[in-house]
């Protein structure tokens, strides 16, 4: 096993615990849930169980693989050394372009939630400031990341478990009828099992961003300690904060409430009775989607800070040079400061990471721009260019832990840190799972726009993969994608975006 030390180590235990449970409370859940109750009903229920079980395999899956190699670069640098230069480009300009597409649309949720409170003040206002804020904190340094998302967690989860308590007392004490709610609205399945494949789109999309962990818990002092107990977590988590609140939001108020179209928890807690709950509501979904932007500015940094050690993004914006050993974002260590082992990586986060910082944040606002701009042709088409990218980055995920496990067993032996079980077969059950939602999508009429878009970036991507292996020689192979500097400043580090060792002859990657 080997660690990514070209990342600091800012975050603590406590940071990367509440980011895990945190990121299983997004946007998502409280924004998009209700378009996927209104396609299934009651069902919802079982769409969210059926999205939980693949998104529990998908976690256990990367957390094996970042547990045997913890990194920065987490799934985008497994799939390199799994099948190569071009699956690494891939997963990581994917992801990449999914957090910071997502930025531009949680900033654009959160000023109109503050713009109407404060109507004076035009919402782009409150964008530009939400903007300026995170990407300060981003470059302040790790630690200032984590402790601000550690607040922002701690806020949604006690959240959720109070909206959970409240429902789970109201039907048990027979202020709402929840049999009624469930059955007597067209019943359990009033759209029937197209209706629950419908929600599982939504619930799958809605589990997105869980991926961030791994990502996170590279830069804290025991980064395998820390992927473990967050993927240990990752089925209660889902069990309780997803699964759990829907089924409080179908029991309390009817699935077909015209409310529950505008915000279904705001809808479940009126109901209940909460004084103000529409306003309580709003602030609670403030908090996610501030939450949301500040992760997801984190997460596209260091993903494109680790493309551009790989080479598969402009070296510059790793920053390299003058930046190192100055402190916070792109500074050196502090380890490294006082003469101690792990120099190179900053508290701020890996060596040169405020240019990705910057850019990842410059193009997210270059997406608020263009929703202003064009906001029924440019923007929609990016948000479908990225409709299924999660669906594609977890298949990259499945596809390359079924390649990487046998090879690790075969050198670690059995005994490995957060490995699964049941290898191989439901790897390839977590596969043809995904693989059943791309194809259901391509057949749906109102999702087959996203999977045709997200399709063309896909290829898009591909091109320019194989164009960079062209460029490089018919030998290139896994073994081009080392981080020159990185071994010429820490040579004794193991890094994960270090070259790929290969096979005699074959230019094909072996763990």
């Amino acid at each position: 096993m080997s660690e990514d030390r070209s990342v600091g180590r800012g975050l603590r235990q406590r940071h990367i615990a509440m980011i895990a449970l945190g990121g299983a409370i997004g946007a998502g859940l409280f924004v998009g849930s209700g378009v996927g109750i209104a396609a299934a009903g009651p069902g919802i229920v079982v769409s969210y169980v059926v999205a939980g079980v693949l998104t529990v395999l998908v976690m256990r899956m990367l957390g094996e693989m970042s547990a045997a190699r913890p990194g920065s670069g987490s799934f985008a640098a497994h799939a390199t050394r799994a099948w190569g230069p071009w699956a690494g480009l891939l997963a990581g300009w994917m992801y990449w372009a999914l957090l910071v597409v997502s930025v531009a649309a949680e900033a654009i949720g959160a000023s109109r939630i503050v713009a109407g409170w404060l109507p004076q003040v035009p919402a782009w206002v409150w964008v530009a400031a939400f903007m300026a804020l995170f990407t300060g904190t981003n470059l302040a340094g790790v630690r200032h990341f984590g402790e601000l998302e550690f607040w922002f967690a701690g806020v949604k989860v006690a959240s959720i478990c109070a909206f959970i308590l409240l429902g789970a007392a109201a039907v048990l004490t027979g202020r709402t009828p929840a049999a009624e709610n469930l059955t007597a609205h067209g019943g359990l399945l009033p759209h029937g099992w197209h209706g629950v494949a419908v929600g599982t789109i939504a619930a799958v999309f809605a589990y997105g961003g869980l991926e961030t962990v791994t990502i996170a818990a590279a830069e804290c002092a025991d980064p395998v300690a820390a992927v473990r107990r967050a993927v240990r977590t990752v089925l209660w988590r889902v069990a309780l904060f997803y699964i759990g609140s829907m089924a409080v939001i179908v029991a309390v108020v009817p699935w077909d409430d015209p409310a529950v179209a505008g915000g279904p928890y705001a809808a479940a807690i009126g109901r209940i009775g909460v004084p103000g709950a529409a306003q309580l509501m709003n602030a609670v979904v403030l908090v996610a989607l501030l939450s949301a932007m500040n992760a997801n500015i984190y997460g596209s940094s260091r993903m494109l800070h680790a493309l551009a050690a790989r080479g598969d993004a402009p070296r510059l914006l790793t920053g390299r040079g003058r930046s190192a050993g100055r402190g916070g974002v792109g500074r050196g260590s502090e380890a490294g400061a006082r003469g101690g082992a792990g120099a190179g990586g900053g508290v701020g986060g890996p060596v040169g990471a405020g240019r990705a910082v910057l850019a990842s944040a410059a193009f997210g606002f270059g997406s608020v721009v263009l929703s202003l701009l064009w906001p029924r042709t440019v923007f929609p088409f990016l948000l479908n260019s990225i409709g299924t990218a999660i669906l594609v980055v977890w298949i990259l995920i499945a596809a390359s832990y079924l390649r990487l496990h046998g090879r690790r067993r075969r050198t670690d032996g059995p005994g490995q840190a957060a490995s699964m079980r049941g290898f191989p077969s439901l790897g390839y059950v977590a596969l043809a799972a995904m693989a059943g939602v791309l194809v259901f999508m391509l057949v749906d009429p109102g999702s087959r726009s996203q999977v045709l878009c997200t399709g063309a970036w896909t290829a898009v991507l591909l091109v320019v993969a194989g164009l960079r292996r062209y460029r490089r020689g018919p030998a290139a192979g896994p073994a081009m994608a080392p981080v020159a500097a990185a071994a010429a400043t820490a040579p004794a580090a193991a890094v994960v975006t270090a070259p790929v060792r290969t096979g005699p002859g074959t230019g094909r990657p072996r763990s």
